[in-house]
């Protein structure tokens, strides 16, 4: 009886979550993912924080190759840590030259999401807006790391070694 009524509630709770879902995809707000910092402070925290995480990412790569792992999930994390890394770099340049850039050669009337920059463009300008573009290296970097965990798990899973009862 009480797995049951444990089945039901199971059941009951999974449909809500499912409506709520469908409903906060079909009527989004806006997400505003945008990080702002103070300055000058926040700015130096934030490129200490990608120096950190490049040289983390660079003793995972390192480690993982001097360990001589070679299974497929294992190259799948060495791709991970080479695209973070590239992401990192290209993030920190972002940032440092986007401090450079006087404020009005943007243009925002159509809101943060929507800037353009304006002429003449520079060395500088074009460096920036290379720049902007991190997220074509770091969703393939998000999908190598998918991928090689999931090929960890199943290498695992295939040997039996869960740690259940074992």
């Amino acid at each position: 009886m009480k797995t049951l009524l444990k089945q039901k509630k199971c059941r009951r709770c999974k449909t809500c979550f499912w409506c709520f879902a469908v409903i906060f995809f079909i009527l989004p707000n806006n997400a505003w993912a945008l990080q702002t910092h103070g300055a000058p402070e926040g700015l130096y925290v934030h490129q200490m924080a990608h120096i950190l995480f490049i040289m983390a990412l660079s003793y995972l790569l390192w480690d993982i190759r001097r360990s001589s792992f070679t299974s497929k999930g294992w190259r799948y994390l060495q791709v991970f840590c080479v695209l973070m890394i590239v992401w990192n770099i290209m993030a920190f340049v972002g940032h440092a030259t986007g401090v450079s850039i006087r404020t009005e050669n943007i243009s925002t009337t159509l809101g943060y999401f929507h800037a353009r920059l304006l002429g003449p463009i520079s060395g500088r300008e074009i460096i920036y807006y290379i720049a902007k573009f991190d997220h074509v290296i770091v969703v393939p970097a998000l999908f190598f790391l998918f991928a090689g965990l999931k090929a960890l798990y199943r290498s695992v899973e295939k040997q039996g070694g869960r740690g259940e009862g074992k």
